[in-house]
């Protein structure tokens, strides 16, 4: 018996097809025809292949190259399928849909780098069941739809309707074209027609995927025709705005055409008007000035006043001022920050010595600007005595950032009008200081100097501090609106940065506004190398002199600072190296070539004889003498506390110029004097037989403020208990009648004016420990500090026990302060303050204060 070969599996898929079909006969089905097919497979990324479709691809992966190699060699179909996502490089059966295109192949070109250009024709849809394999190449079965006609009447109407809104679109759209219509009509039969034209419309990739996805050609019409009539509504709007815009174009073009047509005529005329011309090249320079919509509508509406005004009426010079105010200023045009961070620390160390704490806020400043340059820009106030450096610093940070660099000097300034500008009902009216500013600026992000900002005034003319408001406020500067201008004004890219010497003149809502940096005065290590770094060099160039011709020593210098300048600044020291400079160079030019060697021995030859005195410390402990620290706007420095209790009815007399404050504190003192009388070892009725005169030395110069309370406290004791006051302390702080000592301000120049007077010790309040950060180390060394919170432990540290009396000496007794140290009447731990408001110190210009 002969054995019947077994039938490959093409024969049987040929088999089980013509079974379905027959089936389907059978039943009366001829929308579509179901194969089971195994056939290889090529992930496409960013594509979908409809049924229909011709299209080369380009394949590079090793896989597609084999699949495309396996369907060709055996002139079999390939399966198109899309990937889910084109990121994939090496997709798994997950990564792909299960719905593609089942395509021949037409043609294979082999390319020099190793690719393939493969143009492939989508024949039929086709479903994927199962994976056969996936290496060396993917192989599925599923299942190949092929579409039959289909007559029924309402696949015909909705083939009737995709023709109609097919032929609407190619009429709109600039990418179809009338042709593609003609072979829209000869595609048959339906479902092909819906793939045709979803290939033409070319959607986005998952609504193609979706679209392939329908079996139903029915479905697949009214899908069409959905899209069809989304593309025709876009299409009806893209040409709307189209005609808008060359409606515009067009207009535009007419305009130009007519006014060259005008300036020909005109030319051949021979007449030339100067009118005519000054409008156009207004119109171009306003169009040209980069304004707000709004602020151009606005120009543009007082250009066609003045276009219809006589040259001859009062208000043309007033409408033509003011559009060129409105040209002249910077509305767009910015330059660009540097904000490379070492090179800004750069330029200011090159500058400025010192001012860590405003170097450390710009290039905070700059930081935020690197990560988020939109953020808004800070409003700093420097506070600090006069000649730190606070405007210059200004200038510096200009030149390390790469802005523009203005100042405005408000002292003295009492119209509010000096601000916002006067309005142009008023003759030869202006734009206030800041838009005047702007203008000379030529930027819409400069580095803006308000000078003085504590000296300014007010009067019945209104308050000059109140417009500042609007324009030191982040929220509102953004629109600042000037009288003159009448149109707001963007401020909020500048840098504003604030200078002032005290901070009590300003009143408390500007204050608010700004970020305040307390700029200190320097100690007379800093001036000296101040001097050495800045002042010298400069002095002589500005002199033509060089180091060949002089040389001032660091002696010579630091003489200078002590006897010739009281000032914690800079300045009178740059003026006295002038001086020096002057006569030098007077001596050279007179013949006399030698070089100048300044030493501090030479010095009063320059300068003549000693112009300061500083305050020392007293020679010997005495009796109602104590020395006090006084703060004053040129540093830190001693004052002495003088108290005589004399036989009399119990009064008390103040001198020396004393303010309202130090007066109560005078009186507070006397209070607590009296409270402590039995432990002090005073009578009980001491107070109604003795009269009390306080006195405080340089009458001429006005004090006031607290901080005296406690040195005033211990003269009256000691005036009154007959104990001596130890000449090597110095004290400061604010004395309650309970005997509390509270912190006071000026720390940091207190220290230093000690430090150079020769004093030991210092008695400070304990919740002014934190204030000594500020003190250099080598400073702190040299120095005890005791910090107390009662007048008891300032007794106990600045008199004299009574059996100490007769000694008389500035030794230090047992158990005294080694220098460098905090006396411990409580533990370091305990000696922070606690939370509350720290005193800050009243000051007036011209008045030693006591703070």
């Amino acid at each position: 018996m002969e054995k019947r070969p077994r039938p490959t599996r093409r024969v049987r898929d040929a088999r089980i097809a013509d079974t379905i079909v027959t089936a389907c006969a059978q039943r009366g089905v001829t929308e579509s025809m179901e194969t089971i097919r195994e056939l290889p497979v090529l992930p496409v990324r960013n594509t979908v292949v409809l049924p229909g479709m011709v299209l080369p691809l380009f394949v590079d992966r090793d896989p597609a190259l084999q699949a495309v190699e396996a369907a060709s060699a055996n002139d079999q179909t390939i399966l198109l399928v899309a990937q889910r996502s084109e990121q994939t490089s090496d997709p798994l059966p997950g990564d792909i849909y299960t719905v593609g295109a089942e395509c021949s192949i037409n043609r294979v070109l082999r390319m020099p780098d190793g690719a393939s250009s493969v143009l492939v024709h989508g024949l039929r849809r086709f479903r994927i069941t199962n994976w056969l394999h996936e290496t060396p190449f993917g192989r599925v079965r599923g299942i190949s739809y092929a579409e039959a006609a289909s007559t029924s009447d309402q696949t015909e109407a909705l083939a009737r309707t995709a023709l109609g809104y097919f032929e609407k679109c190619t009429r709109l759209s600039q990418r179809l074209n009338e042709d593609m219509y003609v072979q829209a009509l000869n595609v048959s039969p339906a479902g092909e027609l819906a793939d045709f034209i979803i290939a033409q419309l070319e959607p986005a990739l998952p609504i193609r995927q979706e679209f392939l996805e329908i079996f139903d050609p029915q479905e697949r019409l009214r899908k069409t025709c959905l899209l069809l009539l989304r593309e025709l509504n876009v299409l009806e709007i893209e040409g709307k705005i189209q005609a808008d815009v060359q409606r515009e174009i067009d207009r535009g073009q007419r305009e130009f055409y007519l006014r060259e047509q005008m300036k020909v005529i005109q030319q051949e005329l021979g007449e030339h008007d100067p009118a005519l011309r000054e409008i156009s090249e207004l119109r171009e320079r306003i169009e040209a000035a980069g304004m707000p919509a709004e602020v151009q509508t606005r120009a543009l509406r007082e250009l066609a006043r003045l276009e219809a005004m006589p040259s001859m009426a009062p208000e043309y010079s007033v409408l033509r001022n003011y559009l060129d105010w409105l040209i002249m200023l910077p509305w767009s045009v910015a330059s660009r920050d540097n904000l490379n961070l070492s090179h800004v620390a750069d330029v200011l160390d090159a500058h400025h010595f010192g001012l860590e704490k405003v170097k450390e806020r710009i290039l905070e400043f700059l930081a935020i600007r690197k990560l988020a340059p939109e953020g808004r820009a800070p409003i700093l106030c420097l506070v600090g005595p006069p000649g730190v450096g606070k405007t210059s610093l200004g200038r510096s940070v200009a030149e390390a950032m790469g802005r523009t660099f203005v100042r405005v000097s408000l002292g003295g300034v009492r119209d509010e009008a000096e601000i916002r500008g006067h309005r142009r009902t008023y003759v030869s009216a202006l734009p206030g200081r800041i838009l005047q500013s702007m203008k000379l600026a030529k930027t819409v992000n400069p580095v803006f100097v308000l000078d003085e900002i504590d000296k300014l005034a007010s009067d019945f003319r209104g308050d000059p501090a109140a417009a500042l408001l609007e324009v030191l406020d982040p929220e509102q500067n953004n629109s600042f609106s000037d009288h003159f201008l009448e149109a707001p004004y963007d401020l909020s890219k500048v840098f504003f940065i604030l200078t002032a010497n005290v901070l009590d003149t300003i009143p408390a809502p500007l204050r608010d506004r700004m970020e305040i940096i307390e700029v200190p005065g320097y100690t007379e290590e800093e001036k000296t190398q101040i001097a050495q770094q800045f002042l010298i060099p400069r002095q002589m160039r500005d002199t033509g002199l060089n180091s060949s011709r002089i040389e001032i020593d660091e002696s010579a210098v630091r003489r200078i600072i002590r006897e010739y300048t009281f000032e914690a600044g800079v300045r009178g020291l740059d003026r006295e190296l002038g001086a020096i400079m002057r006569r030098v160079a007077k001596r050279i030019a007179e013949g006399r070539r030698h070089k100048a060697n300044v030493t501090s021995v030479r010095v009063p030859a320059y300068l003549g004889p000693q112009k300061y005195f500083p305050t020392e410390a007293e020679e010997a402990d005495q009796v109602g003498v104590a020395t006090g620290l006084a703060w004053t706007a040129a540093g830190g420095d001693l004052t002495t506390v003088e108290v005589m209790a004399l036989p009399g009815r119990g009064s008390m007399q103040l001198t020396g110029q004393l303010g309202d404050v130090m007066k109560e504190s005078a009186q507070a003192a006397l209070t607590f004097t009296r409270a402590r009388a039995q432990v002090l070892g005073l009578p009980a009725l001491f107070h109604e037989t003795n009269d009390i005169h306080v006195h405080l030395p340089s009458a001429s110069i006005p004090k006031d403020g607290p901080s005296a309370g406690v040195t005033m406290a211990i003269a009256i004791m000691s005036a009154l208990s007959g104990r001596p006051v130890r000449r090597d302390v110095a004290m400061t702080g604010e004395v309650t009648l309970r005997g509390r000592v509270l912190p006071v301000g000026g720390i940091k120049e207190k220290v230093l004016a000690a430090h150079r007077a020769g004093i030991h010790t210092i008695v400070l309040p304990r919740r002014n420990l934190k204030d000594l950060d500020e003190v250099t180390p080598d400073i702190r060394a040299q120095l005890s500090f005791a910090p107390v919170e009662s007048m008891d432990e300032v007794i106990a540290v600045a008199l004299r026990q009574t059996a100490d009396i007769g000694e008389m000496t500035s030794a230090p007794r047992s158990g005294a302060l080694t220098r460098g140290a905090v006396r411990p009447s409580r533990p370091l731990s305990e000696s922070l303050p606690p939370s509350g408001r720290v005193a800050r110190p009243r000051a007036r210009r011209d008045v030693i204060v006591a703070s």
